[in-house]
C-alpha cells in the first residue's frame, strides 16, 4: 500500500480517534536515543515488516548522511544511544563506519538485526565486529516455535537464527555481551505478559539449544505497511484496530519511545519514532538533519494517528518492549 492509501485506512477507522482517546496534545520530553534507518534492503520480506524491506528494495543512507549524524550525536551531549536499524542495517556499506565512529564517542551502539544476515555469504566478519566493539544486539525471533518462525519470515529462517545466536553466544553475547529478542505475534491479537513470555523463550531455548540470552521484548504488530496491508485484504483492519482502541491504557503515554528520540530516515529526515517515517509523518520544527536545532526539536508537539494505538494498547509497546 502506497503511504497516502495507509494514511488514509487509518483514518477510516469508525472508532474513536487516537488522538480523542489521549485528549491532549503530547510533547517531546528529551533527546536520549538518536535512532537511525539506514536503508530498506534486508536479506528477508517478513510478512510483518512495517519498513516493507526485501532483497529488492535499494534504498540506502550514504556517507554523507551517516557523517551527518555523527555530527549531531557529537554535538548533542545528552544522546545515550545510537541505535541503528533497516532493514538489514548490516547491508549498508557504511554500517561499520557508523558504529565505530558511535563507539569513538561513548555512545551506547545498538544493532537491530535478523540474525540470518550473520550467516549470509560475505557477513561473517560480523560475528567478530559486533563483539569487538561492544555492540548490543536486538535480534527478531517471532517464536520459539520452528514453523511460526518460518510461516512468518520465510523457510528456514529458524535454524539459521538458532545457528546465529548459538555463535553469539560463544562470543559472550547474552553474557558479558548484551543480546536480546524481539518477539512479535503471529496474529490479530496483543502479545501476552512480557515477563511471563521471557521466561518460556529463556526455558525453551536453553533446554533445546542451549542459547541464553538477557531480555524478550514485545512489540505489538502496528497497523501499518505489509500489516496493515494483510489485515485490509482479509477483511480485518477494523477487528484488529477495535483490538487496540479498546486496549488503549493511558498509562503507557508517559513511557512512549517518542518523547525521548529522534528517528533518522535513510535520506536524512527526520520524524518522531520508526513507525512514523514509514508512514512519511515528518516531526514538526526539524524535517531534515540539515536543519537540525535541539532546542526546536525540543519544543515540537509529536505527531499523531491512529496507528499509535499499536504503543499504547495493553502494557504498551516500544522498541524496548512493554511499557508498564
Amino acid at each position: 500500500m502506497e503511504t497516502k492509501e495507509q494514511l488514509s485506512t487509518l483514518q477510516s477507522f469508525s472508532g474513536k480517534k487516537f488522538s480523542d482517546s489521549v485528549g491532549h496534545s503530547i510533547h517531546a520530553r528529551s533527546l536520549k536515543i538518536f535512532q537511525i534507518n539506514v536503508g530498506k534492503w534486508c536479506n528477508q520480506a517478513c510478512r510483518h515488516c512495517h519498513v516493507d524491506a526485501s532483497p529488492i528494495r535499494t534504498e540506502m543512507m550514504d556517507k554523507a548522511t551517516i557523517d551527518l549524524c555523527l555530527d549531531i550525536i557529537e554535538k548533542t551531549p545528552g544522546i545515550e544511544t545510537v541505535d541503528i536499524t533497516g532493514g538489514a542495517p548490516e547491508g549498508n556499506p557504511y554500517f561499520k563506519d557508523l558504529v565505530l565512529g558511535a563507539r569513538k564517542l561513548g555512545k551506547r551502539v545498538m544493532d537491530r538485526c535478523n540474525l540470518t544476515i550473520l550467516e549470509e555469504p560475505g557477513y561473517d566478519w560480523l560475528y567478530e565486529f559486533l563483539a569487538s566493539n561492544q555492540v548490543e544486539v536486538v535480534s527478531s525471533l517471532p517464536s520459539f516455535i520452528e514453523s511460526t518462525t518460518d510461516n512468518q519470515r520465510g523457510k528456514g529462517v529458524y535454524q539459521k537464527s538458532i545457528t546465529a545466536l548459538q555463535k553469539l553466544n560463544a562470543l559472550g553475547f547474552g553474557t558479558k555481551l548484551p543480546l536480546n529478542l524481539v518477539y512479535n505475534p503471529n496474529g490479530l491479537f496483543l502479545g501476552s505478559g512480557q515477563s511471563v513470555l521471557e521466561r518460556e523463550y529463556k526455558e525453551t531455548l536453553q533446554k533445546k539449544y542451549g542459547i541464553v540470552f538477557n531480555q524478550l521484548f514485545c512489540i505489538n504488530n502496528l497497523p501499518i505497511s505489509r500489516f496493515l496491508g494483510a489485515l485490509v485484504r482479509g477483511g480485518k483492519f477494523e477487528m484488529y484496530m477495535e483490538t487496540l482502541a479498546n486496549a488503549y491504557n493511558p498509562a503507557t503515554v508517559e513511557g512512549l519511545m517518542c518523547l525521548d528520540q529522534i528517528s533518522v530516515g535513510y535520506d536524512g529526515s527526520v520524524y518522531d519514532c520508526d513507525f512514523n517515517q514509514m508512514l512519511d509523518l515528518k516531526s514538526q520544527n526539524v524535517k531534515h538533519l540539515k536543519d537540525f536545532d535541539l532546542q526546536s526539536y525540543l519544543g515540537r508537539e509529536i505527531v499523531v494517528a491512529n496507528h499509535c494505538y499499536g504503543c499504547t494498547a495493553g502494557a504498551g509497546s516500544s522498541c524496548g518492549g512493554e511499557i508498564v
